[in-house]
């Protein structure tokens, strides 16, 4: 849930869209900015049928999920039937800082989003960067986040 709820309290918060919501939170939202992936919306028996495992993603240069990586493709594992909504990525949302970082092979899953703000370090992925990391070869995303943690330590109250 962690980006999908980053979503959420983004669009309520600075988009004013009192209510948003995952459609598997509440069916009736009128703001659906989490819903069911389009090939999950006929799936009727739901053993072994989300989107599943290791997928390639495709990441946005001069982005702090780049900045992690160093590479344009990688390879990470997913476990989910939800999926950030595109639309409600405006105009208004990317002047607030809400920026797409990586996408699916086909460019319509969006896989991450990050706040590109300067007091700001927050990277949502809908993929799990803990299934791959082990004790001494932590993902490059956590390495990331610690090292702007150490970096900053002293500047926040």
């Amino acid at each position: 849930f962690g980006a999908q709820l980053f979503y959420i309290a983004f669009c309520r918060k600075y988009l004013g869209l009192e209510g948003a919501n995952s459609t598997e939170i509440d069916p009736d939202t009128k703001y659906p900015v989490i819903d069911l992936l389009d090939s999950q919306k006929t799936v009727t028996e739901k053993g072994g049928t989300m989107r599943l495992g290791g997928l390639k993603i495709f990441l946005e240069e001069n982005t702090r999920l780049y900045e992690a990586y160093q590479q344009k493709e990688i390879i990470e594992r997913f476990r989910h039937r939800y999926h950030i909504q595109e639309r409600f990525i405006t105009e208004e949302a990317k002047e607030m800082g809400m920026r797409v970082s990586s996408r699916d092979i086909t460019g319509n899953i969006i896989n991450s989003i990050e706040l590109k703000r300067e007091d700001h370090w927050m990277v949502g992925t809908q993929f799990h960067p803990e299934f791959k990391s082990r004790p001494y070869k932590p993902s490059p995303l956590y390495s990331e986040f610690i090292k702007e943690c150490i970096k900053n330590k002293d500047t926040k109250e």
